[in-house]
Parts: structure tokens; C-alpha cells; sequence
């Protein structure tokens, strides 16, 4: 018999990276998010991409309203607050096109679930250990390159019960808490601090084995 708590997690957090990734009005996809800095030759490097890229969607400063809005045109399978599902989704659509941008692939399942682990912040690598995955101090997407099928799908499954019970405590400003580095989402709006921790997070999981080419010979 199935554990309607399992299937509430995999649902949800297939919605997020379904949503995220994939677009959901009036959101593009990540991955057309991405090629609007992959096309701009004003950049030199794909760092610079993705710190303009977490600055403007910083800056975009999603509102309540907004997100509240968004939220209720979204179908979430479990009773998650509008604006907290649409803030995730934004999240999610973000970490995807920095995936993008670094050359990852969207449709591959294991940069999905390092985009999941980017909302969780801190939470992931406990999730990850806890999943028997060691790594040093740095996370990077390597880290889970050779992750058996049903292993991801535990990882996955952490992630959904980590982000339902932190909806289900007190609401959307203690959900934060146990995610030390981020700011908080202030009355539902779509805080600047919290987008900048994910796409850091984000950054410095995609890019790791991302290498110099070397300088040209005279």
C-alpha cells in the first residue's frame, strides 16, 4: 500500500520542477530565461550571466500580490500557500537557468533534483548525506553523476517531506528558519535575500567542474 505522504512529496516537487522548468504562464521556461543571457554577447563569461541573471530576478522584487496571484492559477497537489508554491516555482525557474547557462542539461533527472536541492539550502546536504552521497565541503553537481535511478528518487522524496513540513509548521516565515543562510519570504512577498541564497547555491553547485580553457599559444 502506498504512503500518501510519499506521493504527496514526489507530486509536489514534480510540480515545482515541472512548472519551473518547463514554464507556466506567465513565466517563461528556464531554459528560454537562460538563452536570453546566453545570446547577449555583451558578457564575457558565463559567471557574468549568472550574476546578472540573480541580480535582475533579485531585483524583479515579486510581490505578494503577485506571487499570491500567480499561486492561484497553479495547481498544486497538496495544500501548500499560493504565494509559497509560486515563490519555489520562481526559485526553481531561476536555479534551472543557471543550470542552463553552465551547459547542463534541463531534461536530465539529476540536475532537476540539484535544482530541488537548491531550494532547501543547507537541508540538501543533510539530505544527501543522509542518502549515504559523501562530498567535501564544496557541493557540486559531480556529486550525484553516478547516483543509481532509485537513490535519486529517495533524494527527491526528502526534499518533497523537508519542503511540505516546513509549509505545514507556522507558515510561510518560519518555513526560512531551518534554512540558515536565506532571508526570509516577508509576508508571503518574494524576498530579494532568498532569490540571491538560491542562485548562489545554484552557482556553486552548476558551475563546479566548469574549467578555464587554457590561453592561446603566440
Amino acid at each position: 500500500m502506498k504512503n500518501p505522504k510519499n506521493s504527496k512529496a514526489m507530486q509536489l516537487i514534480k510540480k515545482i520542477t515541472d512548472y519551473g522548468i518547463e514554464g507556466v504562464p506567465p513565466l517563461s521556461s528556464a531554459e528560454d530565461l537562460a538563452q536570453e543571457y546566453l545570446i547577449d554577447v555583451s558578457y564575457e563569461s558565463a559567471d557574468e550571466r549568472v550574476d546578472s541573471l540573480i541580480r535582475w530576478e533579485a531585483s524583479k522584487n515579486f510581490t505578494s500580490g503577485f506571487l499570491t496571484g500567480f499561486g492561484g492559477i497553479i495547481t498544486l497537489p497538496v495544500s501548500v500557500p499560493a504565494a509559497l508554491g509560486a515563490s519555489w516555482i520562481i526559485q526553481a525557474r531561476m536555479a534551472g537557468a543557471i543550470a542552463r547557462i553552465y551547459g547542463r542539461n534541463l531534461t536530465d533527472d539529476r540536475v532537476r533534483t540539484l535544482v530541488l536541492i537548491s531550494l532547501v539550502g543547507d537541508a540538501g546536504k543533510e539530505i544527501l548525506k543522509e542518502a549515504g552521497i559523501a562530498f567535501g565541503k564544496k557541493l557540486t553537481a559531480e556529486i550525484i553523476k553516478r547516483v543509481p535511478g532509485r537513490v535519486l528518487i529517495e533524494i527527491n522524496k526528502k526534499i518533497g517531506f523537508r519542503l511540505l513540513t516546513k509549509a505545514g509548521e507556522k507558515g510561510i516565515l518560519n518555513l526560512v528558519k531551518a534554512v540558515p543562510f536565506m532571508g526570509g519570504l516577508v509576508g508571503g512577498g518574494f524576498d530579494a535575500a532568498t532569490c540571491i541564497a538560491v542562485g548562489k547555491v545554484a552557482k556553486g553547485m552548476f558551475r563546479g567542474s566548469i574549467k578555464k580553457r587554457p590561453p592561446k599559444k603566440e
